[in-house]
C-alpha cells in the first residue's frame, strides 16, 4: 500500500488505536496532523517534522476548523481523515433509564458530534485535493443490545455508522470514500480495567471465536487498508474487526 506524499488528520491520536494508526501512517511517508485532548506522547518526538500535534477539544468547532486550516497550510493538501476519538465511561454510561442526561450529552458530543465537525471541515479540503478517504472508528456495540448497557456509547457509535454512509453517498462523485471500522474487544487504554482483572480478561478471550483479544494494531491494519487505493471500490460500509464476535448466534 503506497501512501507517500499524502497527508492526513488523525483524531484521537494521543494514545491507543489513534496513536497506532498515526504512527503507521507516518512510517509510510504520510504527513500527519495528530489531534487529541491529551498531551503529545513522548514516542512521537523522533517523528515530529512530518507530524504536527494539536492538543485540544474536537467538540470545539473553532479548534477543528483551525486544525484543518493549519494542516492544509503546512502540507499543501489533505487526503485522509481518521476519526478515532471516543470515550467509554464505565459506571457513568448505563441504561438510558438511569444515566445522567449530562453524561449522555457529553458522550454524544465526543463520540458523534466531533466526527461531524471534523468531517465538515476535512471534506472540502479533501475535495480540493482531488479526493481521498475517511475512516471512522465505531464499535460492534452499535449493532447490538446489552443486559449491562452503555447506552450513550452504543447509540453514538450507531450514529457514526449512519453518518459515514451518508457522507459516502454525498461525496462519491468527488472521489471521497467513507467507511467505518467496528472493533470488538481490543486491548487499549479504553479497556485498562482488564489489566488488573485476569479473570475478566480470560473470560473475554474465551468469548472471542478466534480465542484472543484484539490489539490496536489489528484496527490500524484495517484502517490503512480502507484508506489505501487497494480499497478504491469500497465505500459506505462497515468492517467488523472483532475476532468473529458478531458472527456468533
Amino acid at each position: 500500500m503506497s501512501f507517500k506524499g499524502k497527508s492526513a488528520i488523525v483524531c484521537g491520536a494521543g494514545g491507543g488505536t489513534g496513536l497506532n494508526i498515526a504512527i503507521d501512517l507516518l512510517d509510510r511517508q504520510v504527513n500527519v496532523s495528530m489531534v487529541d485532548l491529551k498531551p503529545q506522547p513522548d514516542s512521537l518526538n523522533e517523528r515530529i517534522g512530518r507530524a504536527q500535534y494539536f492538543q485540544g477539544d474536537v467538540t470545539d468547532e473553532r479548534f477543528v476548523k483551525d486544525v484543518t486550516h493549519q494542516t492544509v497550510s503546512k502540507f499543501g493538501h489533505l487526503n485522509y481523515l481518521v476519526n478515532a476519538t471516543g470515550v467509554l465511561w464505565f459506571g457513568q454510561d448505563k441504561s438510558v433509564v438511569d444515566i445522567d442526561i449530562d453524561t449522555w450529552d457529553r458522550v454524544m458530543e465526543i463520540n458523534l458530534k466531533s466526527f461531524a465537525l471534523t468531517s465538515r471541515y476535512a471534506i472540502p479540503a479533501i475535495r480540493k485535493s482531488g479526493g481521498g478517504a475517511l475512516v471512522h472508528i465505531a464499535s460492534i456495540d452499535a449493532l447490538r443490545g446489552d443486559e449491562q448497557p452503555q447506552d450513550a456509547y452504543g447509540a453514538s457509535k450507531a450514529g457514526v455508522i449512519r453518518l459515514s454512509k451518508s457522507l459516502a453517498i454525498q461525496f462519491a462523485k468527488d472521489g471521497i470514500r467513507s467507511n467505518t471500522i467496528l472493533p470488538g474487544p481490543v486491548l487499549s487504554p479504553m479497556q485498562a480495567r482488564w489489566e488488573g482483572d485476569p479473570i475478566a480478561f480470560n473470560a473475554i478471550e474465551r468469548h472471542v471465536p478466534l480465542g484472543r483479544v484484539g490489539q490496536t494494531q489489528d484496527i490500524a491494519n484495517a484502517c490503512l487498508f480502507l484508506l489505501s487505493d487497494e480499497a478504491s471500490f469500497i465505500t459506505g460500509t462497515e468492517l467488523a474487526v472483532d475476532g468473529g464476535c458478531l458472527a456468533k448466534p
